[in-house]
């Protein structure tokens, strides 16, 4: 679960690590209060999920509360990359001497968790390792011993003289935030050396690790705060493992393999997936209904794709389970389905028998694929 900025910095202020003034702001009006207290010179960062927000129009260094409002009506108005945006972070701006880059992620390569520090901040990390890896030090970091002074030495020991203690004491106590919270990766880019010579934090990015919510109750309440597309949230009450996606043919498989091949055979076919979606190893004909009904309701998808391999699943439910969703909804786009494994005949005996006009049959998964996309791009078309 990826943190807003600001529960991010919520999480940071017990820590110790320090921080710029700040608030919260949900209208302009609140933004431009906000604003006034923090003595007019302040940054309004949209608050989003995802990264890119400097360089997308996503944080406005404004010199008064007027502007702050201005900023914080267009950012609440218009949304950020496709996403709402039901808030803003007012901050106070700060006199920066030099900025940096700082992370911590699980590496499931190696078992570890791998601590980061640069000395290039405020731009993608990416570009910096691959035009100049020498500014990044790397140390990986055993999930039981934790993170030592000499890692912190290590990481930092590149930087200027005057930043090295208070970049040591920082990035120690990120990663006493993330094994509190069971997070995956605690990032902070940047964090900067002001002209006083305070180091200081001034963005954060925190994902915490969804198997562990039910021991992190109070990150488990935030996800209500998180706009979640209408989609996703049936699908989630279902029961379903649904993630949304920016193409055109549904997808709905059993088993996340299955389902993560379908979705690169589609591509190879010319197309793009609109969604994954895993019904699970003992799909039900009532979560084929559901899973279906799920899929038809996004209007960008354009034709579905189901790629059935029936182990415990059997086919013959999920066919049974095809006609009761075309039962509830009228749809308007081909469902291409191949059906294989555990009565697969059957399966398709009962569709073929049904004579459905939007059923389309495939024999084989390349087939199915090639099908779907054929006549999702007719549709784009």
């Amino acid at each position: 679960m990826d943190l807003y900025e600001h529960q991010g910095k919520d999480l940071f202020d017990p820590a110790g690590i320090p921080l710029p003034e700040r608030a919260i702001a949900t209208t302009p009006d609140e933004a431009a209060e906000a604003a006034e207290r923090l003595g007019g010179h302040v940054a309004v960062k949209v608050q989003v999920q995802m990264g890119g927000r400097g360089k997308g129009g996503g944080v406005a260094l404004v010199h008064s509360p007027e502007e702050a409002a201005r900023e914080a009506a267009r950012m609440l108005e218009q949304g950020f990359g496709g996403a709402t945006v039901t808030r803003v972070l007012v901050e106070r701006l700060v006199d920066i001497a030099a900025q940096f880059y700082a992370a911590i992620s699980l590496d499931r390569s190696e078992g570890t968790y791998l601590a980061m520090v640069s000395n290039d901040g405020g731009i993608e990390i990416e570009e910096v390792a691959r035009t100049r890896p020498e500014a990044i030090r790397r140390v990986h970091v055993h999930p039981v011993r934790g993170l030592r002074p000499y890692h912190a030495r290590r990481l930092t020991g590149h930087l200027p003289v005057e930043a090295r203690e208070g970049a040591s004491d920082l990035v120690t106590k990120a990663y006493a935030v993330l094994a509190e919270t069971d997070a995956t990766l605690v990032e902070i880019n940047p964090f900067v050396l002001l002209t006083d010579g305070t180091v200081m934090a001034l963005d954060s990015k925190v994902t915490v690790d969804d198997n562990a919510l039910f021991r992190q109750p109070g990150a488990a309440a935030l996800a209500d705060s998180f706009p979640i597309d209408p989609i996703e949230r049936r699908a989630r009450d279902a029961g379903l493992q649904y993630v949304k996606l920016d193409g055109e043919v549904g997808i709905i498989g059993n088993g996340a393999g299955l389902v993560m091949s379908t979705l690169d055979v589609v591509k190879q076919a010319g197309a793009d997936a609109a969604n994954f979606l895993d019904v699970g190893g003992g799909a039900s004909a009532e979560v084929m209904a559901t899973s279906l009904e799920v899929i038809l309701s996004d209007p960008s998808v354009r034709s579905v794709l189901v790629n059935i391999f029936g182990g415990i699943t059997r086919c013959d439910l999920v066919a049974r389970g095809i006609l009761e969703a075309l039962e509830r909804v009228t749809p308007q786009v081909p469902i291409v389905v191949r059906l294989d494994g555990t009565n697969a005949e059957e399966g398709r005996r009962i569709l073929a028998e049904a004579n459905h006009p939007r059923i389309v049959p495939a024999a084989t998964m390349l087939e199915a694929a090639e099908r779907a996309a054929e006549l999702a791009l007719e549709g784009v078309a």
